[in-house]
């Protein structure tokens, strides 16, 4: 399992109110419509004093992350219906490939009767007549000699015998061909309704997607503005207060994450406990770090390993790291994702280059997290900074745990 971001930043004293409300939800969020954004005027009205600045950048950092809260809850959306959409069309795949075996088992099955019905006739001929036209029976009625008779007799109870086992085996071959056309003819009509199935859930993912896409065009517009909005009242540049966000969110998140780490190992060892004094045995619960990466075809990604790489190098050196540090991070993200910005754990649900859990922590890099690997790399680089300190002892811990894990 991934469990995800943060650690060193500093965090000035005008925004430290709003720490405990940086955690992007999953599930809930305020619609962007529904959010009242700050004007040029309010904050230009603020900018020449201290507390009216700092009371008016948590409003623009309350409205920046309802927005990117509502961006956030249509991409999973359109990221899980991808993943369902996939799933489906698997599933189909599959169905087809069993249907197109169960008919071509059929036919050989029928073929096997067909050749020993006629084995069978061929030897009730024999055991009738042998090759001078004198049936067998008329043969061993007027036999003379003793031994011509035990012979006529041996040879007609082989045939006898041979005849039995072929029209057994006929009779086996028939039965299972009708078998295997009765299996066939249901996975035909299964296959109609996999169909179906997977073209509903492929519409229902190209709509996901288009609502997600709409999401995050309107969501980094306000975002850009918001983020000028908070440089203008911190006396910063965009890019500074883009990363300073960045940061205090991830911090936010980690230290969520360290208490929901902190709350399950309590109740694990509460469980432990109360199995040892009822002397019940205890079942081991296993890491859910799950088994498979998938790579979902999400609209709108783009996978470009080397270009998401070449971006990683440059962005790097603004958390004083240099070419020792990138080379730990090829290590790392490659094992975790490949560097490719659709990869999907299909159990856990970890996603991106850098595998967040859940996906939607990467919305505080960028509304686009769910196609932009850029955005995906900004935040894995913000969660690695404030989870680890740097990539070589990022890419230490994933190597030093089994299963791997970071």
């Amino acid at each position: 399992m991934r469990f995800t971001p943060s650690r060193g930043v500093i965090v000035a004293a005008a925004v430290v109110v709003v720490v405990g409300t940086l955690v992007v939800p999953v599930v809930t969020a305020v619609p962007a419509n529904a959010t009242t954004y700050p004007s040029w005027q309010d904050v230009q009205r603020a900018e020449g004093d201290e507390h009216e600045a700092a009371a008016e950048a948590t409003t623009v950092q309350a409205a920046l992350r309802s927005v990117q809260a509502d961006a956030a809850v249509k991409s999973q959306v359109a990221l899980d219906a991808s993943g369902a959409s996939d799933r489906a069309e698997a599933d189909l795949a599959s169905a087809a490939r069993a249907a197109t075996s169960l008919q071509a088992q059929a036919a050989s099955a029928d073929r096997t009767a067909a050749r020993a019905q006629e084995r069978a006739g061929q030897l009730a001929a024999e055991l009738y007549r042998d090759g001078s036209g004198d049936a067998v029976t008329t043969r061993i009625a007027t036999a003379g000699d003793p031994e011509e008779l035990l012979y006529q007799l041996g040879a007609m109870d082989q045939l006898s015998s041979t005849w039995t086992d072929v029209l057994d085996e006929a009779s086996v071959a028939g039965r299972t061909a009708s078998s295997l056309r009765d299996q066939a003819a249901r996975a035909e009509s299964e296959l109609s309704t996999l169909a179906r199935a997977a073209e509903e859930r492929s519409s229902e993912a190209r709509t996901a997607s288009d609502t997600a896409a709409r999401a995050v065009a309107d969501t980094q517009a306000h975002s850009d503005e918001l983020i000028a909005q908070l440089a203008a009242l911190h006396d910063t540049t965009a890019r500074t207060e883009q990363r300073y966000e960045l940061g205090v969110q991830v911090a936010a998140q980690e230290a969520a994450q360290r208490r929901a780490r902190a709350r399950a190992a309590a109740a694990a060892a509460a469980a432990a406990d109360a199995a040892a004094r009822s002397q019940s045995p205890t079942i081991p619960t296993a890491t859910s770090g799950g088994t498979g990466t998938s790579y979902p075809s999400t609209g709108g990604v783009t996978v470009d390993p080397a270009g998401a790489q070449a971006y990683a190098r440059g962005a790097i050196g603004a958390y004083g790291w240099g070419g020792d540090q990138f080379s730990c991070l090829v290590s790392l993200w490659t094992q975790e994702s490949g560097w490719r910005a659709n990869a999907l754990n299909a159990s856990s649900g970890a996603y991106g280059i850098p595998q967040s859990l859940p996906a939607s922590k990467m919305a505080v890099a960028g509304a686009d997290w769910r196609t932009n690997a850029a955005t995906q790399v900004d935040w894995g680089l913000a969660y690695i900074h404030d989870a680890y300190g740097s990539p070589c002892a990022a890419w230490a811990h994933e190597m030093g745990v089994d299963p791997h894990w970071y």
